[in-house]
């Protein structure tokens, strides 16, 4: 058998797949992609798709197989809970349930939350964190304009919260503007009014450390996609009680201990909520996305940090540009910057960007139409959408100094080509690339 359980890992900032991939453009000839649309999905690592390649031969069914390669499926998503305990870390009587992404995750706990469960959750966050939680329990609060005033906003609700068992849903970086919000001094607050948080990671993970400890949260969601493992795989860490005494998620097999004519006694684990034949290779996939990162996070931080730097001072020249914030004052954040530019549509924007210069790029209200609108506003702006550029592994300083560059020059001569909207979205007239032969 040779297939590594413990893989080696990267010595720097890990490699993606398909980093010298080549666009065609509209204009003529070719280009090297420009990838600054990580926020949406991350491209996936060089390891991990060596890693699921290496496991493809031997992937069978997990958990009641008698052949050795189910055996060898079992043992490694088995394995993967263990991995992500860790990059979360998790505490020893955390439980790791496997989702397909954030979305999944939160709409898992949503199911699961004990009767007449309040909820406190800002009016900001990703859909994924927003819509799940239904019915007059539940408190959508608006995000101010300081991170000090948010901890008290949040305090404020949960003091006007009926009796009974609390959670407060708050994202770990805006998926609109990167900036970090206040999880630890949330969680001291919530602690104080005996309520439980769950921390929405899908934009924080793939660029910092994580700690369930550290920030003293029972629960974080996060997303395979997001992570550089986009094989179809999330999971939900946190609390086991909540899980393990609601009803099952989904009803199938996998879920159950026993089945009879008259009864079913479901499984206390995590199987309880992942009914089904298992996503092994998506598992797997994120198992290595996260020990790939988790041994590079210095490396990480320093290459996102100097690419961000480069990309919101070239932004602050650009004639007419407002960067989109939810805090007044300066605050930590990852690498994703929102902005409007006066005069010009954003999806039209995008489309020139990607068409004439080989840059994607992410245009309208990111899953978060009232954070975007909200401020779209409080830039002077009347628009309901934006531009968004996040960075990640695959970026680089061309990427950065090409949409630069290419943002000025639209600007001050617009387009080479002419553009119309096409079932609402814009595209060039007439377009004459080919798309590859995969997508025929």
């Amino acid at each position: 058998m040779t297939l590594a359980l413990d893989r080696t890992t990267e010595t720097s900032v890990p490699p993606v797949a398909g980093a010298g991939l080549r666009v065609p453009l509209v204009t003529g000839g070719d280009v090297s992609y420009a990838n600054l649309d990580h926020a949406a999905s991350a491209p996936c690592l060089s390891a991990v798709r060596s890693a699921v390649d290496e496991f493809l031969p031997w992937y069978a069914s997990v958990h009641r197989g008698a052949g050795f390669a189910s055996q060898v499926s079992t043992r490694l998503y088995e394995r993967t809970r263990e991995v992500l305990r860790r990059f979360a870390d998790a505490r020893d009587t955390d439980t790791v349930v496997f989702t397909r992404n954030t979305t999944d995750a939160f709409n898992l706990l949503a199911k699961a939350l004990p009767r007449n469960t309040s909820v406190v959750v800002f009016d900001t966050e990703h859909h994924a964190a927003l819509l799940p939680w239904r019915g007059p329990n539940v408190r959508r609060v608006s995000l101010p304009r300081t991170r000090l005033a948010a901890v008290s906003v949040v305090d404020e609700a949960l003091a006007a919260c009926p009796q009974g068992p609390r959670l407060v849903v708050v994202a770990g970086a805006s998926n609109v503007t990167g900036e970090l919000l206040p999880v630890a001094e949330i969680s001291a607050v919530a602690r104080k009014h005996g309520a439980r948080v769950a921390l929405d990671a899908a934009q924080l993970a793939p660029h910092r450390r994580i700690s369930l400890r550290e920030l003293d949260v029972d629960y974080v969601a996060l997303s395979g996609h997001k992570l550089y493992a986009p094989f179809g795989a999330g999971a939900l860490i946190g609390r086991s009680d909540w899980l393990r005494a609601a009803v099952p998620y989904l009803a199938g097999g996998g879920a159950t201990k026993l089945v009879t004519e008259e009864a079913v006694v479901w499984n206390a684990g995590p199987e309880r909520h992942e009914a089904g034949s298992p996503n092994t290779v998506g598992v797997y996939a994120l198992s290595v996305a996260c020990e790939q990162l988790a041994a590079n996070w210095d490396a990480i931080g320093a290459h996102e940090a100097e690419l961000l730097e480069r990309l919101r001072t070239g932004l602050a020249v650009l004639p007419g540009c407002a960067e989109l914030r939810l805090f007044d004052a300066p605050v930590d954040r990852v690498g994703t910057v929102s902005f409007v530019v006066d005069g010009f549509d954003p999806g039209w924007v995008a489309a020139v960007l990607s068409a004439e210069y080989g840059i994607g790029v992410r245009d309208g209200a990111f899953c978060a139409h009232v954070a975007t609108r909200r401020l779209i506003r409080e830039t002077g702006g009347e628009g309901q959408q934006a531009l968004r550029v996040s960075l990640g592994l695959g970026s680089t300083a061309e990427h950065v100094d090409r949409l630069l560059l290419a943002l000025r020059q639209i600007v001050a001569r617009g387009a080479r080509w002419e553009y119309t909207k096409v079932d609402g979205r814009w595209a060039p007239v007439g377009d004459p690339r080919e798309l590859p032969p995969f997508c025929a």
